[in-house]
């Protein structure tokens, strides 16, 4: 059931790591030397492995790979479930078609949805990295979503490898195994097909992880990566990428152009030609994929969809666009009514602090949630830290990013996720020196905070039998927190597996409650809608309906009220047959 509420005796997963964190905090005064002999055993063991960069890099990402697979019982293939997923899908299928983007439906006004234009085309809304991952996991495995898997262990993977070239082998390794355990297995970057964050964060690991390679040893692999990193960051996410290209451009200028050993002017041009002839490629197939879905080579993602349908602007100095007359409420609801509050609150004088401040904390729930907050008491130590300030510098510029931007969802600042976990790697290091009246107690609560999280995977893998309480369906918790959503979705693929079984073609039109939340949407279809064997449209009246029944006439056609627990499905009939069948 999609509407279902939580069984009030659950136990809140995040109430069990708030109090194991506290456990981890308090036990180590009481015996600072807790379990010492096991493990420093693990940590030796751990410490060889760590040694071996390449083999590190790689247990990181094929241990990813492999668990999330060995799961895949207790957290089965996600469905999509929320309109970026199928606004992502949308642009794999049509990828995977061998299009770029599809002409607009005769029919569009009753498939208006939430993140996909219609007009010029008929495409996502989106920037088309995640589009193009999904489409290769289609042709390449028949299902989109092991690309999604793929790239949430090159994920992992890159994040390692980006630390090693900050901080000493063993912390790396942790980093890595942290970003595997709280990223890679159970966020909504990996269970869902909005996959722009593990995408965004691959490309910024690329890209700080190539940096300090590249002043160092000059060699135009690094170099390469560097630019693959931010061609990619072009494609998914530019203005973060922007946030971190930025610092970036400015340190590797330094180094190669005034640093001790800056290049020549020959050996500059050496380095720098293939990099910005991928930089510029890609800047040219944006162009060009931008021309042909909306219309222009500078009319970039987004544009075209949010000036059609938005009314919050994105920026906190920008004020609110006149809204457009909306054909369906759950458009209004969505734009209108969600989005412009939001952007209310943050655009007043009292309400841009406490608002930014949630922006923070969700943040920090996602990346650290409570039981990698502790480390952050060393936060002073860190600031004052050599080896990493640079990353530093980097956080805090895109700290003043996101303060001018409306919206926050974690994904919007994965580009600086190496950077965020390296500055909280930084911070435990500190913590594990950390001594009271000559007892290591830093160390032993260092050791029970990796405990806990190894312990919150495992507790997240059993949420029935253990009763514990998962933000439901539909609810936006679980975008902020490490452990991701259940299995949602499940409702919509039931009553759409059932069409898609019958004989014949099918039309399918959905009518909503008025209370109906317009984050659970149902009206999605495939890029070549008039071939498709279910048509998914909206109910617009009888007048406006009778067209599309019109255009539709070999099609068997079905009622659908998503927002009845089941939902109801019938068969649909005009008013003179509903009258008919009175007398």
């Amino acid at each position: 059931m999609l509407l279902s509420s939580a069984p009030e005796n659950d136990v809140s997963l995040m109430l069990i790591e708030a109090s194991l964190t506290a456990i981890a905090l308090a036990v180590p005064f009481a015996l600072p030397r807790l379990a010492n002999s096991w493990f420093s055993a693990v940590e030796h063991a751990f410490g060889r492995l760590a040694r071996r960069s390449g083999l590190a890099v790689a247990a990181v990402g094929f241990g990813t790979l492999l668990l999330r697979i060995l799961i895949l019982p207790f957290i089965p293939i996600p469905l999509p479930m929320v309109p970026d997923d199928f606004s992502f899908l949308l642009a794999a299928n049509t990828f995977a078609q061998g299009r770029l983007t599809n002409p607009t439906p005769a029919m569009w006004v009753h498939f208006e949805t939430i993140h996909i234009s219609m007009q010029p085309t008929y495409m996502s809304m989106y920037f088309p990295s995640v589009g193009l991952l999904l489409a290769a996991g289609k042709v390449l495995f028949g299902n989109p979503w092991f690309a999604v898997l793929a790239m949430s262990a090159l994920m992992c993977a890159a994040i390692c490898w980006m630390l090693q070239a900050w901080l000493p082998p063993s912390w790396a390794l942790l980093g890595g195994i942290l970003a595997m355990l709280r990223l890679g297995l159970f966020s909504y970057w990996v269970n869902s097909y909005s996959v722009s964050g593990s995408i965004g964060a691959f490309a910024g690991a690329l890209v700080l992880g190539a940096l300090p390679r590249l002043t160092r040893t000059r060699r135009l692999r690094y170099g390469l990566l560097l630019a693959i990193g931010v061609a990619l960051l072009a494609i998914t996410r530019p203005y973060e990428g922007l946030l971190l290209c930025l610092p970036v451009l400015a340190y590797l200028g330094h180094q190669l152009l005034r640093g001790k050993n800056r290049l020549s002017l020959p050996a500059l041009v050496r380095l720098s030609a293939l990099p910005l002839t991928v930089v510029i490629a890609a800047l040219a197939w944006l162009g060009y994929y931008d021309y042909r879905a909306f219309g222009s080579p500078t009319t970039l993602p987004y544009t075209v969809n949010r000036a059609a349908y938005a009314v919050a602007p994105y920026y906190v100095w920008q004020s609110a666009r006149p809204a457009p007359a909306y054909r369906h409420d759950s458009l209004r609801n969505f734009y209108y009514n969600n989005e412009l509050t939001a952007f209310n609150l943050i655009h007043s004088r009292k309400g841009f602090l406490p608002q930014t401040g949630i922006k923070v904390i969700r943040a920090f729930e996602f990346f650290a949630g409570i039981v990698l907050l502790p480390p952050l008491f060393m936060i002073r130590r860190v600031f004052l830290d050599k080896r990493i300030r640079f990353l530093v510098v980097c956080v805090l510029i895109l700290a003043a990013g996101m303060v001018i931007e409306i919206f926050l969802i974690p994904h919007y600042i994965a580009p600086f996720t190496a950077a965020l976990y390296a500055i909280g790697l930084q911070a435990m290091r500190h913590l594990r020196v950390w001594r009271r009246s000559g007892q290591p107690v830093g160390a032993t609560i260092v050791r029970l905070l990796v405990t806990t999280c190894l312990l919150l995977a495992a507790l997240r893998l059993f949420p029935g039998p253990l009763h514990l309480a998962l933000p439901q369906w539909p609810a936006s918790q679980w975008t902020d927190r490490w452990y991701g959503p259940d299995h949602f979705g499940t409702e919509r693929d039931r009553v759409e597996s059932g069409f898609e079984n019958l004989p014949g073609q099918q039309l399918v039109i959905v009518r909503y409650s008025a209370l109906h939340n317009p984050l659970n949407e149902w009206v999605y279809n495939s890029p070549d809608i008039d071939n498709s064997k279910v048509v998914w449209a909206r109910d617009m009246g009888s007048t406006y309906n009778s067209e599309l029944l019109h255009y539709y006439a070999n099609r068997k056609v079905w009622l659908v009220e998503p927002d009845s627990i089941p939902a109801v499905v019938s068969p649909y009939m005009l008013p003179q047959e509903s009258a008919a069948g009175l007398h």
